[in-house]
């Protein structure tokens, strides 16, 4: 596993590499370099939920990305986070996650959440959430029976939640799971330095 530390957004997490027992090595391409909020590419039409950083490998069809974005009110109706289940998370957070022109209500019906749990670290709440989309995932795999299998760890900070998405092809899963899972676990938010950008700051900015 390396280590990757995003300064600007204060959170660091561990992403395999290789696989030893199989000879198989990883092939990540950095397509999204960290970077402020208010820059990042957003996720829906309202702008709500973006992605600030993400490396993908195609050959083997695995993403990870670090999402950010305020909480959905209709979800997460208490400002007190220690009240907030990680199924509520879940469904905040996908009802923002959509590129789709659609409801919050269809968005989530394109997700299926299959598991929901929640940790104290440091004295911080962290809700873990594993999902499928039941969308074709590629053009190459229209088969109905092939969706993208999710796996996310999320935590709140300034008003606002950070969340790891790491997911691969529902028929890689066995393989592919463990290592994902490992990298979800290993999602940390970091004590703000010189260099972080919290999220609320400049929202004009797009550069």
């Amino acid at each position: 596993m390396a280590s990757l530390v995003d300064d600007i957004n204060a959170c660091s997490y561990l992403y395999p590499l290789e696989l030893p027992s199989k000879k198989f090595v990883f092939k990540w391409v950095e397509s999204r370099k960290p970077e402020r909020y208010s820059s990042a590419a957003p996720l829906s039409p309202d702008a709500r939920l973006r992605i600030v950083s993400e490396r993908v490998d195609l050959i083997d069809n695995l993403i990870i990305s670090v999402l950010i974005g305020p909480p959905n009110s209709q979800f997460l109706k208490s400002k007190d986070k220690s009240k907030w289940s990680a199924k509520d998370v879940a469904d905040s957070v996908l009802s923002d996650k959509s590129a789709l022109r659609i409801t919050s209500t269809q968005r989530m019906a394109e997700s299926s959440v299959l598991d929901t749990h929640s940790s104290e670290i440091d004295g911080e709440p962290y809700w873990y959430y594993e999902y499928l989309v039941r969308k074709s995932p590629t053009k190459t795999a229209q088969e109905s029976n092939i969706y993208r299998h999710y796996i996310t760890s999320t935590a709140e900070r300034d008003g606002y939640l950070y969340s790891l998405n790491a997911s691969t092809l529902s028929n890689k899963w066995d393989v592919m799971g463990p290592f994902l899972e490992k990298t979800v676990a290993s999602f940390r938010l970091l004590p703000p330095t010189e260099n972080y950008v919290p999220p609320y700051k400049d929202p004009w900015r797009f550069w």
